[in-house]
């Protein structure tokens, strides 16, 4: 009989070890659970813009619109040819139909305009040899001595310099984000006496391109920054 309790005895002694063992471990996991960081990764670039928009525009002044048209006509020839010769391609150069503005015709005028008709025209180049537009841009003067006055670019047409290779370093700099982030996460983990476990969350990062400065908008500042969240462990 004793031998019979003494088993028993044993074996519940074992069985409450073991489940106490496991609501330790049990209490371990759901701790280590809320045990995590987030952090931020950031990567950053400068870089020359690859493709460049530029409006030219013209306008005439005038009371007929057939001779107005051919003096526009005119001007667009001698832009194109001047844009041709200094190495522009055929296929980088867009003329858009003109713009008539007839001034009479605005219900605030008192219609004692000296001239009646506006005509606007725009000559737009689209490269990505951005170096050499921006050179032309410098010398686009020299259309006066041809008699043609370029007009500077309203709000709504102004030079644009983009950086479209954008996607080509995307992976990079996304990998570039994570490894800060994570010595970030790793030095945090250091002063809470803790580890970097597994990477809990990551999102695909926020990528922003935006000019340097306003006084070089063809250098552009390339930007992501990415969230990552790792579970900690002692």
């Amino acid at each position: 009989m004793k031998k019979t309790t003494l088993a028993s005895a044993f074996v519940l002694s074992i069985g409450l070890l073991a489940l106490g063992l496991c609501i330790k471990g049990g209490i371990d996991n759901i701790a280590n659970k809320d045990r995590k960081v987030s952090v931020k990764g950031l990567s950053e670039r400068e870089v020359e813009a690859d493709k460049v928009t530029w409006p030219i525009l013209s306008k005439e002044l005038g009371n007929h619109l057939p001779e107005l048209y051919n003096r526009i006509a005119a001007t667009e020839t001698k832009i194109k040819s001047f844009l041709l010769k200094n190495g522009i391609k055929q296929d980088e150069i867009t003329i858009d139909a003109p713009v008539v503005i007839d001034l009479n015709a605005n219900e605030y005028s008192d219609n004692r305009r000296e001239y009646r008709y506006n005509i606007t025209s725009i000559i737009t180049v689209t490269s990505k040899n951005v170096k050499l537009v921006r050179s032309i841009i410098a010398r686009q003067g020299e259309l006066l001595k041809e008699g043609v006055a370029v007009v500077a670019g309203r709000y709504d047409n102004p030079i644009k310099y983009e950086y479209v290779s954008f996607k080509d370093m995307k992976p990079k700099m996304m990998e570039e984000a994570i490894a800060n982030a994570e010595k970030t996460a790793a030095q945090f983990a250091e002063n809470s006496h803790s580890k970097l476990d597994k990477i809990v969350n990551a999102d695909q990062g926020q990528f922003s391109i935006e000019d340097r400065d306003s006084n070089t908008p063809f250098i552009k500042k390339v930007r992501v920054v990415t969230t990552v969240t790792y579970s900690l462990k002692d």
